[in-house]
């Protein structure tokens, strides 16, 4: 798994924090320096270039083109807005692009009918300076590559094998642990999962997270069912559907489904079978999007903060064109618990 960083094998270019540290001065100071743009005393100017000299530091191109212009671009490519996670994503982005006066061009993929090669095209014609990516339902690789070679990559809400590109993510293993162990206490012995496409890291992660509680509570993780979904809620209809065919008495007593579109496509087919919810069925979801709690029953949950995963992924990207990122790990968002009315112990 990828933490964002560098690979350790790649030398890690000094940056204005770097010539700062060793200068003794502030970044401002060594940004006024090196763009003639601030008063600064002869001493202290001479230890900025001192600096510059011993650790060899070049100035980031990217960062000198932006600092030019009046106006920057950026990319956003989120998969459709009809998720409500994927819309409080992007208000995050825009909020942090318009802090700095900085355009956002939003390309939804998934939305449309064009070939990745399309949006590759039309990214690249932009002349953008960096692209934020959300990955929702499945990965293009090329279309990701293509982004690499033109300028900086953020990745939100995934991380992608193969790519070493900075990634704003939550500790969703720890969300799904918590949530699936709630069920387990309430009672629940008969649970099926209906979980995220398997190409995906936030998928694996969750899918992870309840196996351990499952395994914690004395179960067998292997015995729980797993139907494999795509975030979408039609997805969630028709796996909650299979989940419960078969005898009454077999039938899983909780579902697990891994973000809140599927739970609420499982609610529908609940309602439109008769089977009531949470009385006959518990039902927890993955993301906290906010008709969450105006569902009914309002649904147990875990919560991502998605609007500071957007304004987070945004702002790393600024400081990308500024001058890189120094070689600290990005620290995931907490997932929290949110307990609502769709859980209850099981029926006697």
């Amino acid at each position: 798994m990828h933490d964002g960083r560098e690979s350790r094998g790649t030398p890690r270019r000094p940056t204005m924090k770097d010539v700062a540290r060793h200068a003794g001065v502030s970044v401002s100071t060594v940004s006024y320096v090196l763009n003639n743009s601030g008063p600064v005393a002869t001493s202290r100017r001479a230890r900025v270039l001192d600096a510059v000299r011993v650790l060899n530091y070049t100035p980031n191109e990217s960062a000198r083109s932006l600092k030019r212009r009046s106006t920057s671009t950026i990319g956003l490519v989120v998969p459709d807005l009809a998720n409500q996670f994927f819309a409080l994503v992007t208000e995050g982005v825009e909020r942090a692009a318009a802090e700095r006066d900085v355009l956002v061009v939003l390309c939804a993929p998934e939305a449309t009918e064009q070939p990745v090669s399309h949006h590759a095209k039309l990214l690249r014609s932009q002349r953008l300076d960096g692209v934020v990516y959300l990955s929702g339902t499945g990965t293009s690789p090329s279309l990701i590559l293509e982004l690499a070679r033109s300028g900086p990559v953020v990745l939100v809400d995934e991380r992608i094998s193969g790519f070493e590109l900075p990634a704003v993510v939550s500790d969703g293993r720890r969300g799904a642990r918590e949530v699936a162990a709630y069920v387990l206490d309430q009672g629940h012995t008969r649970l099926a999962i209906i979980g995220g496409p398997q190409v995906l890291w936030t998928a694996e992660q969750r899918l992870a997270g309840y196996r351990e509680a499952v395994a914690a509570a004395g179960l067998d993780p292997d015995a729980v069912p797993v139907l494999v979904g795509d975030y979408r809620q039609q997805s969630g209809a028709e796996l909650a559907q299979r989940a419960l065919t078969g005898p009454r008495e077999r039938r899983p007593t909780a579902l697990l489904c891994a973000n809140d579109l599927m739970a609420i496509g499982a609610l529908e087919h609940c309602k439109a079978a008769g089977v009531r919810v949470p009385e006959e069925l518990s039902i927890v979801g993955f993301d906290d999007v906010p008709i969450a709690a105006l569902l009914t029953p309002a649904l147990t949950t875990v919560r991502q903060p998605a609007r500071d995963m957007g304004y987070r992924a945004a702002s790393l990207l600024f400081e990308l064109l500024a001058d890189g990122l120094d070689d600290q790990p990005i620290e995931p968002f907490p997932a929290t618990l949110q307990i609502r009315a769709s859980v209850v112990p099981p029926a006697a």
